[in-house]
């Protein structure tokens, strides 16, 4: 093991916002950590919807390559992007606590998806949440969104600040041509009064001048301000874990979606950091490893490998532990969102692993295995990822 540990991340905000923390785990028991960025292939497509990028692991197999050809000792990944499937010379080393697995809506006002106007537009860039969202609000319209979390925030909010600033010019503009106007008049008194007049009604519709309403906004509006408007959203529905580790959450509104009905992508809110030297493994496990997180995560993987559905279902799959047992929910949807197989379960932890590929192979039996091929088929065209 070398004696500073090389880490593989992407270079978007938030990954590097995961790296640093598995970074900072790692520092607390005395090992030298520095960050390596890589570009996936997913960086190098960011207009293209996850599912057309030719299979899973899209944003994972160019920091698993560091490490497999050496250039790297460990690499973190946002645990849901990672594949279900084996990989040769390389594990799951550490898994640390989960933030929030839950959606959220975001809206400029607050509403909550179910406060919606019907015909209103919701961005995601998930299979899964727009099929969730149909299921649930059909009269509402899915549009897919791409970018990282502050780029789709800004996408929301840039028309709505771009058209208060507008009127906001125009009623300063007004305000000064009244103004104007008082002073080329002959009655200067009179027509002074006019223009005092129209300023009050101004200032009684708008409380600040546009400089002062400019200065109150927050460095993600004013980027919002900047951004060019080619599609509008009403909403989004994004994941409360990626808000939170962007620094974002509180910078704007949001409305938990209850997790019965809008169940979350298998691993969802957690960090996988992998890697290939035993004693790397072993470093890692030491400082990050959270083991209630690790089970219910391995619960949502196994149901979601056995289920074979990848990024081309809307499947969720959500488990967590409690006492001897884990609290396991599964969802699978058709695109549409009109038709679905669900269920619960609580699986003994003793066996979380076989007890969950045989909860799977329930719901394959019960027609999850039919919901899935349809999505396959349709995955060429239409859909996304979580």
């Amino acid at each position: 093991m070398t004696e500073t540990l090389r880490l593989a991340t992407r270079g978007s905000d938030l990954a590097l916002r995961q790296a640093e923390t598995v970074r900072e785990a790692l520092s607390s028991r005395r090992r030298d950590v520095e960050l390596r960025r890589v570009e996936t292939r997913g960086d190098q497509i960011p207009d293209e919807l996850i599912h057309r990028l030719g299979k899973t692991g899209a944003f994972v197999r160019a920091l698993d390559e560091e490490v497999l050809a050496g250039d790297a000792d460990l690499a973190v990944h946002s645990l849901k992007d990672l594949p279900t499937e084996e990989m040769a010379d390389l594990v799951v080393a550490g898994v640390p606590e989960r933030a929030p697995a839950g959606d959220v809506v975001v809206h400029p006002d607050g509403l909550g998806i179910e406060d919606l106007p019907a015909g209103a537009v919701v961005g995601t860039g998930s299979l899964r949440r727009g099929a969730q969202i149909r299921a649930a609000r059909p009269d509402l319209t899915v549009e897919p969104i791409r970018g990282n979390v502050d780029t789709r925030i800004e996408k929301l909010l840039a028309p709505g600040l771009q058209a208060e600033h507008e009127r906001r010019l125009i009623a300063s503009g007004e305000e000064a041509a009244l103004t104007a106007e008082a002073d080329d008049a002959g009655d200067a008194e009179a027509e002074v009064d006019d223009a005092g007049d129209a300023e009050a009604e101004v200032d009684e519709q708008f409380d600040r001048t546009v400089e002062e309403w400019f200065d109150s906004l927050s460095d993600l509006e004013r980027a919002a301000m900047e951004r060019k408007v080619e599609s509008e959203y009403d909403a989004l529905v994004l994941a409360e874990a990626g808000l939170r580790r962007s620094n974002l959450f509180h910078e704007v509104e949001t409305t938990r979606l209850p997790r019965e009905e809008f169940v979350p992508a298998a691993g969802q809110g957690a960090i996988a950091v992998t890697a290939s030297d035993p004693d790397v493994i072993e470093a890692v496990r030491d400082a990050v490893d959270h083991p209630r997180t690790r089970v219910a995560v391995t619960v949502e993987r196994t149901v979601l490998g056995e289920l074979n559905g990848g990024c081309v279902a809307p499947i969720g799959v959500s488990a967590l532990v409690k006492g001897e047992h884990v609290h396991v929910r599964a969802r699978v949807l058709s695109t549409d969102g009109t038709e679905e197989v669900a269920d619960t379960r609580d699986l003994p932890i003793r066996s979380h692993a076989t007890a969950a590929a045989e909860f799977a192979a329930d719901l394959a039996d019960r027609g999850a295995d039919d919901l899935i091929a349809e999505a396959r088929d349709e995955a060429e065209t239409g859909g996304g990822d979580d």
